[in-house]
């Protein structure tokens, strides 16, 4: 069996996984969170194969919880189901360690599909992902700016444009304040932008956040 823990803030989509999921031979829920702490709890205890993952969790988002649980358990397979399109955060989730990324529009069976792919130890790469990974090799100067940030710069970048401040950033990552404000100023040279409205007004144009 392959034991899988849901991770989404939404009860409603937890409950129809759960079912979906319990109509399978092979798949087993043994645990549920609506948070990205509550996922670190799960993988800490262990007893878990596979974690599905949706990006937008109240206390911590989904790129920060898939850094906190590829820094303690590399190999466990994260397959993020989010709302946001591919195009959005695929690539850059994948090069950060995610096993797989679907929106959730798609069918239940693929969702299952990918789920047992990720199992195996592989990446689970939609036609839609396989062709920006594609687009992305082959025009290297036209990648989004946010694609040429590193896990730790894209992680800061999000809570800035969401408004949080470098002193919370520091307190909620474990990081000193000096080394934010570091990342700060390679995020904001990297994407040759100028201020933290900048960085919000490129995460909303871009779809990154809502």
């Amino acid at each position: 069996m392959i034991r899988v823990a849901i991770i989404d803030d939404h009860a409603i989509v937890r409950a129809g996984l759960r079912q979906y999921f319990s109509e399978q031979v092979d798949l087993t829920v043994v645990a549920e969170a609506s948070s990205g702490r509550e996922a670190i709890d799960i993988v800490r205890k262990g007893d878990v194969d596979v974690i599905v993952m949706d990006l937008s969790m109240p206390d911590q988002s989904g790129v920060d919880a898939l850094a906190a649980i590829k820094a303690r358990a590399p190999d466990l397979p994260v397959l993020i189901l989010s709302g946001f399109p591919e195009e959005h955060y695929a690539t850059t989730l994948l090069r950060q360690g995610a096993s797989g990324y679907l929106n959730k529009e798609c069918d239940p069976e693929e969702i299952v599909k990918a789920i047992r792919t990720v199992f195996r130890g592989r990446k689970y790469i939609t036609a839609g992902v396989a062709e920006l990974l594609a687009d992305g090799l082959g025009a290297g100067a036209d990648k989004p700016a946010h694609e040429q940030l590193s896990e730790r710069e894209f992680q800061v970048f999000l809570r800035l444009a969401k408004g949080e401040t470098i002193g919370h950033m520091a307190e909620s990552m474990s990081l000193s304040v000096k080394t934010v404000s570091t990342y700060r100023t390679r995020v904001m040279e990297k994407m040759s932008l100028a201020s933290n409205s900048d960085l919000t007004y490129y995460a909303l144009k871009n779809g990154l956040i809502q």
